[in-house]
């Protein structure tokens, strides 16, 4: 740990936040609050006039949301260390917030235990995450864009040729539309229909339907089809 003195400068439209982090960062015979912002724009006036070692920015700030102030500030002021305070953030906005210079995130309900430690592992030039010290920030890129990608939708097993047959059933028509948009054979449509009720568990077009709508099967391949077939 280095024996200079840490600048600090706080960001939270709460005012009991601010008295909070304050006292708990005073208490630190090395760390020196030299100001405090109560909105994103504040956030950013204040880094680039005061240049602060670390800047404890609260995620969801008024006027300018915290990611949009943490660009500004990673853009304007380099050298100031962004840890982001935040009482519920997703993989996704994590990822951002690396991405966008952040080196640390905190959940508010953990500000006691870890935002001593976070301010002096980044001021140490790490990374603090998930109430630890990130030592390979490329893993936790790798770990966290696993973490956010897509979940894929569940398709109960059906192929995509079935996943068309359920989107035309959908929008309505007769076998012989549905052969005839998909350039099959009326017999191949009816053996699609049949497979698809025994994966679906239905036994008719109008359960396939509402069946289809509620799992959001229909819009998986809907962009495929290049008509719509009028109702009968």
């Amino acid at each position: 740990m280095s024996e200079r003195t840490v600048d600090v400068l706080i960001a939270d439209d709460h005012p009991f936040v601010r008295l909070g982090v304050r006292t708990l960062l005073t208490a630190q015979p090395d760390f020196r609050v030299v100001g405090e912002a109560t909105d994103g724009d504040e956030a950013i006036h204040l880094a680039q006039q005061l240049k602060p070692d670390v800047l404890v920015l609260d995620l969801a700030m008024p006027r300018l949301p915290g990611l949009d102030a943490l660009r500004e500030v990673t853009a304007g002021t380099a050298s100031v260390k962004t840890i982001l305070l935040t009482s519920a953030i997703d993989s996704r906005q994590v990822l951002e917030a690396l991405q966008l210079g952040a080196r640390g995130v905190v959940r508010k309900d953990a500000v006691t235990d870890d935002l001593v430690n976070a301010i002096r592992t980044v001021v140490g030039g790490q990374h603090w995450l998930g109430g630890r010290v990130v030592t390979n920030l490329v893993q936790a890129l790798k770990e966290l864009m696993a973490e956010a990608a897509p979940v894929a939708p569940k398709t109960f097993g059906l192929s995509r040729r079935e996943l068309e047959v359920v989107a035309l059933v959908v929008e309505g028509g007769t076998n012989k539309d549905f052969g005839s948009q998909l350039g099959i054979s009326e017999e191949t449509v009816k053996r699609h229909l049949t497979h698809i009720f025994d994966k679906a568990g239905v036994s008719s077009r109008l359960e396939l339907a509402m069946f289809a709508l509620k799992h959001g099967l229909s819009r998986q391949e809907a962009p495929r089809l290049t008509r719509t077939i009028a109702l009968p």
